[in-house]
């Protein structure tokens, strides 16, 4: 049977994908992409199923609304979550909708219900990053501030569920030092495609080492 790898969270993943099951279109353009072309390609025996399911302008809260259409009815092997920058984008921004932080909670509640549907689904926990440019460099300290916590909320959700862990605000720091960080994220918050392939190249190498593509 092929194993199915879900990708899922805002728009850093959405990437423009396809809304209907055309393959030519289907993971769009990000990360996702980039991983389901290298993995096709390699696991090709096994036909491996990817499926991309970001929704551009997602909170953890609205990717939990939509888990059961877009997760759970997927029977996943395998789930990739890279959420968070929504929640402190609005937050920072002082919307209605970011009044109440809700990300630690309701990224609970996600991998709970996972964890109680789909016992045997892997996670895999992407951290959520920015860089000192565009919006973020408007107010850099309170930006940082909450996406460290988030980062640390992401890290020990990981460790709880037993969950692989993919750093990534290190590989963009590292980035930065060799070019313009808006090279890498071009508002601080979205990738450009150098920066897709670092995720996607973070991504490989953690999952790789873990052995879990082998199961």
């Amino acid at each position: 049977m092929s194993k199915v790898i879900l990708f899922q969270g805002d728009s850093i993943t959405d990437g423009n994908r396809g809304r209907n099951d055309d393959p030519n279109h289907i993971l769009g353009h990000s990360y996702a992409y980039i991983i389901g072309g290298k993995l096709g390609n390699e696991l090709a025996e096994q036909q491996p199923v990817f499926y991309n399911r970001g929704i551009s302008g997602d909170r953890i809260s609205d990717l939990y609304a939509r888990w059961n259409e877009d997760a759970i009815s997927l029977n996943p092997d395998i789930i990739s979550l890279l959420i968070g920058v929504n929640d402190l984008w609005r937050t920072m921004k002082g919307e209605p909708s970011g009044v109440t932080d809700r990300f630690e909670r309701a990224y609970r509640h996600v991998l709970e219900e996972t964890r109680e549907v789909l016992p045997e689904t892997k996670l895999i926990l992407c951290e959520p990053f920015i860089l000192n440019t565009g919006a973020p460099a408007e107010e850099w300290e309170a930006w940082n501030e909450r996406i460290t916590h988030y980062q640390k909320v992401v890290r020990q959700l990981a460790d709880e569920f037993n969950a692989i862990h993919v750093p990534l605000q290190g590989v963009f720091d590292t980035a930065a030092q060799r070019t313009d960080a808006e090279y890498w994220l071009w508002d601080g918050v979205h990738p450009t495609a150098a920066g897709h392939d670092l995720i996607a190249s973070e991504w490989l190498n953690i999952v790789g080492k873990s052995g879990l593509l082998n199961e």
